[in-house]
């Protein structure tokens, strides 16, 4: 019998997303200066011509990036919380520990820093938080339906994705100050006016 393979040879697809997970390490250790073409590729163990085999581009890396992060948050805050209405589960889910802390929070500001200056990921940009509207939008439409409530659901849905977004960064400046419990409450705080309490649906 043969001996078997020294190195297993990565597909295409793991390969990519090994690149990604290395730009991401890179932007949480040093921000947008530290996501650099050499420093993903060393983090990786990769040559400098992947880069351009899976992405074309730094632009390219970046929105992969841009777009992996926002599929993991989508996926966290989707999880079903049993007891809790869809919008009380994203809260939780929004802060808990792998989702508010440091290093996810320092790559979210290296990615929204760059967006103002790079017409790429303005592009991706506006595409993701498109579906992140429609997504938060329907979890709170399903408590105002629930208790035939007449809201502009979209606006409030807007509102609390930028609450969110701004308690992160309170996050990065005041850790602190900014606590998982002090942020859950703020969102509650912002919501249950409007729709009542968020425990259960009804």
């Amino acid at each position: 019998m043969a001996p078997a393979p020294k190195y297993s040879r990565l597909t295409s697809e793991h390969r990519r997303a090994a690149l990604e997970e290395a730009a991401l390490t890179c932007m949480a250790r040093g921000g947008i200066l530290a996501f650099t073409i050499d420093n993903v590729c060393k983090e990786a163990g990769v040559s400098r011509g992947l880069i351009t085999h899976h992405f074309q581009s730094k632009d390219g890396l970046l929105v992969a990036v841009y777009a992996n992060m926002y599929a993991k948050s989508i996926a966290a805050i989707d999880a079903p919380r049993p007891g809790l209405s869809r919008i009380a589960a994203m809260i939780e889910a929004s802060f808990a520990p792998e989702m508010f802390s440091r290093d996810v929070l320092n790559i979210w500001l290296t990615l929204w820093g760059e967006i103002a200056n790079n017409p790429v990921l303005q592009a991706e940009h506006r595409r993701q938080y498109a579906a992140y509207v429609v997504n938060v939008t329907a979890a709170i439409d399903e408590i105002a339906t629930a208790r035939a409530l007449t809201l502009d659901t979209d606006a409030l849905a807007r509102a609390f994705i930028a609450l969110v977004d701004g308690l992160g960064l309170q996050r990065c400046i005041e850790p602190r100050l900014m606590t998982p419990e002090a942020a859950k409450a703020a969102c509650h705080t912002l919501l249950e006016p409007h729709l009542g309490p968020l425990g259960a649906v009804g």
